[in-house]
């Protein structure tokens, strides 16, 4: 038996060590609001009102060290942005606060864009571009590809928002 089709994956919950550092992060960087703060050790934001997107908590890990790079876990948190526009700004946005992009790739149905939180955690900010566009093979099979993303391009998105 396979998922309803309409099913989603809701929200996300991490393990932080810091919870003022990664509400800075997930608020100055992703650009999510505080919905709700319980005291020190857990916060819920949200992008547009929902009550959350992201839980962030110290629960268990309250001083934590970053986990290493082969540990096993959450690979990453995909942020879907609306069309190429709003990706572009949220790409400025990470540009502006110094974040280190650990990747970037036109996966010929999505362009996105990779980096880590300040606990490791790894985050994907995206678009996907309409399934008519989706690249498929001679039988129609779906084909995704893992191409260089123009970064200089999806910058210039920008100017053209702004102007």
């Amino acid at each position: 038996m396979t998922a309803h089709p309409d099913m989603r994956i809701g929200h996300v919950h991490l393990k932080v060590a810091d919870l003022d550092r990664a509400i800075a992060f997930y608020s100055d960087v992703i650009g999510l609001e505080v919905m709700q703060r319980f005291g020190t050790q857990a916060a819920f934001l949200s992008a547009g009102g929902y009550h959350h997107h992201i839980g962030l908590n110290t629960w268990e890990s309250l001083g934590g060290p970053r986990p290493p790079r082969n540990a096993t876990g959450l690979y990453h948190t995909a942020f879907l942005y609306p069309d190429r526009a709003a990706l572009a700004v949220a790409y400025r946005r990470v540009l502006d606060h110094g974040v280190r992009l650990d990747g970037a790739a036109d996966h010929g149905v999505s362009e996105a864009l990779y980096f880590s939180d300040p606990d490791g955690n790894g985050i994907e900010l995206y678009r996907d571009r309409a399934p008519e566009d989706w690249p498929r093979d001679a039988t129609g099979a779906l084909r995704m590809v893992n191409d260089r993303l123009d970064l200089d391009a999806l910058l210039a998105e920008t100017q053209v928002t702004a102007g």
